[in-house]
């Protein structure tokens, strides 16, 4: 296999889509607030993945469109309160239920975002130790520890154009040694002992990668 490399950065739907290729069917999953909702958008009818949300609910579907089919409820929304569907079999339960299940490993997978993820795993993504910041774990710390895989999306790249995967984390720390794979606009990582296994790359190459990181990177793929 040659480098798997597509000739730009992937946009915000495309990281979603490649999450949502990635969940077994079947699957009992909570996506976290912000970019995560989107991966609700790109599962295939019929693949049995099960949503949970934080604030009480199994069985979430796509975001509400406001149309005909999927009118705007505004007590239907997932833990970022945005409008969304609920599929056949939806369940609603208390929020200690949820995070009872959330905290007791019934999820196989939870996706979230982060502000950093460190070579070995660790994740920071509910503060980042600002004067005007304001902190926001809410389940973060339960999906982390509780979820049997845990994914993460976010860009590479911070504003600054500084890295977001980091030998250490500098921020306040989610979980310790959690993270499972790391899904960004420029590059797929598995996180191993051995170190960041590169999956795929977008609008880069290998070696620009492996410039741009201050982390031990292996190649997912034979070199040419």
């Amino acid at each position: 296999m040659t480098e798997p490399v597509q000739d730009r950065p992937r946009s915000k739907d495309e990281v979603a889509a490649a999450v949502a290729a990635d969940i077994a069917p079947g699957s009992y999953v909570n996506l976290g607030i912000g970019q995560p909702t989107l991966v609700a958008d790109h599962l295939p009818p019929g693949s049995g993945v099960v949503l949970h949300t934080e604030n009480g609910m199994l069985g979430m579907g796509p975001a509400a469109t406001g149309g005909p089919d999927d009118p705007l409820d505004p007590d239907l929304t997932n833990a970022g309160k945005v409008p969304v569907t609920e599929l056949p079999g939806a369940a609603y339960f208390h929020h200690a239920d949820s995070f009872a299940m959330m905290r007791g490993g019934h999820l196989d997978v939870c996706v979230l975002g982060a502000f950093q993820v460190s070579a070995r795993g660790d994740l920071a993504n509910w503060h980042t130790g600002a004067p005007d910041a304001i902190p926001a774990v809410g389940g973060a710390m339960d999906l982390a520890i509780g979820a049997k895989s845990v994914f993460v999306v976010m860009t590479l790249l911070a504003k600054d154009g500084s890295p977001k995967i980091v030998p250490e984390c500098t921020y306040p720390l989610t979980g310790v040694g959690c993270v499972d794979r790391v899904y960004t606009d420029l590059a797929t990582f598995d996180v191993t002992v051995d170190g960041l296994v590169v999956r795929d790359l977008a609008g880069t190459t290998y070696d620009e990668l492996a410039a741009r990181l201050d982390v031990p990177l292996l190649r997912g793929w034979a070199p040419a």
